[in-house]
């Protein structure tokens, strides 16, 4: 398929496009973003390629927890769970998904607003 083929996160978890990985298991991948707008963001992307919330399958269930579980371990990790930490997924152009992968933001190390955006 060509999407997989040419998308930036599969790259990645395929090793085609170097990365700083904090945790690679065979569902999730996760890694700095290469564009911080926190002084803490780490992408949690899922290795199977799913474009975005909408191709979510009902086999997909485990992956997007494991995502979560992945997403409190690097937290742990980088020992920034006790400060607080935001996640976020955009979901489409509109709403800022600029990589057709789904993926999870977890940013840290400052004060957010709400409302976002």
């Amino acid at each position: 398929m060509a999407d997989v083929e040419e998308c930036v996160f599969c790259k990645v978890a395929r090793g085609k496009i170097p990365a700083y990985i904090l945790h690679k298991d065979e569902h999730v991948l996760a890694f700095h973003d290469i564009n911080p707008q926190a002084p803490v963001h780490v992408l949690i992307v899922p290795i199977k390629h799913i474009t975005d919330l909408e191709a979510i399958g009902a086999e997909d269930a485990d992956i997007v927890a494991r995502m979560f579980q992945a997403a409190r371990k690097v937290a742990q990790e980088l020992r920034f769970e006790s400060n607080g930490y935001r996640l976020v997924i955009n979901n489409g152009r509109p709403a800022g998904q600029i990589v057709p992968h789904l993926h999870l933001h977890v940013l840290s190390g400052r004060s957010f607003g709400w409302p976002p955006g």
